[in-house]
């Protein structure tokens, strides 16, 4: 950026103009289509912008968090990007049978979750790609970047190079880069984070971050409800009535009542 440091995520659309051949400066960011970021009370991390799909990467081996599955879920339907929940590491059979136990869940929500071995065959996962702007999420360790190279040869002698340079036998992502699948098609590699904050989000808003309780915002007695415990609440009812999974309405309890959101305004 001329005069700037920052401000430009990766998937942005920009105006530039060359300085030197091979070398320029960022004129213009064009109008954001969606933005994926994280934040904390103190600090927002950009992961990506322009994505209309996020793509959560969970594994078998080691052992995922649900909550930040559920995070990440908030994050995208608050931008209205489409979820891909993927796990990966299929071919540890038994870890993968005890996985899709706890990803269940998310399937009975209507999110689609893509069973894979990036190791082995990913043929299932291009049809997935096509016409999007995907950005790869999830923890350190997932498989991520195995996921990536099966897709792009070019992405794997590009982590080659890197390890090389560092003198490290494994190479960790520590930024976000963008490639292109076709003309209309790109996926971002995005670095691994073991947790992610939704301090941006206004409290008011939080509720629409979980699909399930969108047919039921509204409906309740109070137009501020909050969906705690007051009388007349169509959420706490739906949940009673099984239409709504307790463990959703807790964690929603639980961002509301750390602070995990903006303060109401």
């Amino acid at each position: 950026m001329r005069g700037k440091k920052g401000g430009v995520a990766c998937g942005d659309r920009v105006e530039y103009q060359l300085t030197t051949a091979g070398q320029g400066v960022i004129e213009t960011i064009q109008p954001r289509s969606s933005l994926l970021y994280r934040s904390d009370a103190f600090k927002e991390k950009i992961i990506a912008a322009n994505v209309t799909q996020i793509i959560i990467v969970v594994a078998a081996i080691p052992s995922f968090s649900e909550e930040l599955i559920s995070r990440c879920l908030v994050a995208a339907e608050s931008e209205n990007i489409e979820v891909l929940i993927v796990l990966n590491k299929t071919d540890l059979v038994e870890s993968a049978q005890t996985a899709m136990k706890t990803l269940s869940l998310y399937q009975e929500l209507g999110y689609t979750v893509l069973q894979l071995s990036a190791i082995q065959d990913i043929s299932a996962l291009p049809p997935y790609l096509t016409g999007h702007v995907s950005v790869l999420a999830g923890q350190s360790g997932m498989g991520k970047s195995t996921l990536l190279n099966a897709l792009i040869p070019e992405a794997r002698r590009a982590t080659a190079e890197i390890s090389e340079a560092l003198d490290s036998g494994t190479h960790t992502t520590t930024h976000s880069q963008l490639y292109y699948l076709d003309e209309n098609s790109a996926i971002i590699d995005s670095p691994g984070f073991q947790e992610f904050g939704l301090s941006h989000i206004k409290e008011e808003n939080l509720a629409w971050g979980f699909i399930e309780f969108h047919p039921y915002i509204g409906q309740c007695k109070f137009s501020n409800c909050r969906h705690l415990k007051e009388p007349g609440c169509a959420v706490i009812r739906a949940v009673e009535e099984e239409k709504i999974h307790r463990k959703r309405l807790s964690f929603y309890h639980k961002l509301l009542r750390s602070g995990d959101s903006a303060t109401k305004t």
